[in-house]
């Protein structure tokens, strides 16, 4: 019996972005239904008591960087530590990438995920920017004006915020999130983790 992956994301997120080509990957192996669910991370923080990168102690900071080198070197993927449009406001992605996903289903909206991240961490564009989303998700096969319209509905703003509440009831405090069988993994380098949840 096929699994599915609950996958609890912020479309800014430098580790989301690392871990989101593996995990697809994974899905693909399993025969595992990876089911993409953006979060407003900015009220999971608020929720759980995580603090925004500005805010947390400069030693944290600095082992962020180490470790966002360490994992781009480790997976090839390239990385730019300190990104043109960053920190940006996540929502309009966030809320675009809903729409993909009632529009053309889950892969489809996947497809869109990681081209919105490389856009941030390895790009150089700003994914606040409704011309940018747009010509993304033109490129991931959508009609780009119409799907950034859909993400301005006030249903795909319900959608987010469902999205987010699921997070929080199921102990999400940080992106990514995967969830299996009821089970909880916290980053992308937990991925081996899931691989091994999904061979039970």
């Amino acid at each position: 019996m096929s699994k599915t992956i609950q996958y609890f994301f912020a479309p800014h997120s430098p580790w989301a972005y690392l871990g989101h080509e593996r995990l697809r990957k994974l899905g693909a192996r399993y025969a595992a239904m990876v089911e993409p669910k953006p979060v407003d991370l900015g009220a999971v923080f608020s929720e759980t008591g995580g603090l925004p990168l500005a805010k947390r102690p400069p030693a944290r900071q600095a082992y962020r960087l180490q470790e966002l080198k360490r994992w781009s070197d480790f997976t090839g993927l390239p990385l730019n530590l300190h990104p043109k449009f960053f920190p940006v406001d996540p929502v309009p992605a966030a809320l675009l990438l809903v729409a993909a996903r009632e529009e053309k289903g889950a892969d489809q909206a996947l497809e869109l995920a990681g081209a919105v991240m490389r856009a941030v961490w390895a790009e150089e564009q700003n994914i606040a920017d409704a011309a940018t989303l747009a010509r993304l998700a033109d490129d991931s096969g959508f009609d780009g004006v119409t799907l950034v319209a859909a993400s301005r509905e006030p249903s795909a703003r319900q959608t987010l915020e469902g999205f987010t509440k699921e997070a929080l009831d199921a102990g999400v405090f940080g992106s990514p999130w995967y969830v299996v069988d009821g089970q909880g993994f916290w980053g992308q380098d937990r991925l081996d983790f899931v691989e091994r949840q999904l061979q039970v």
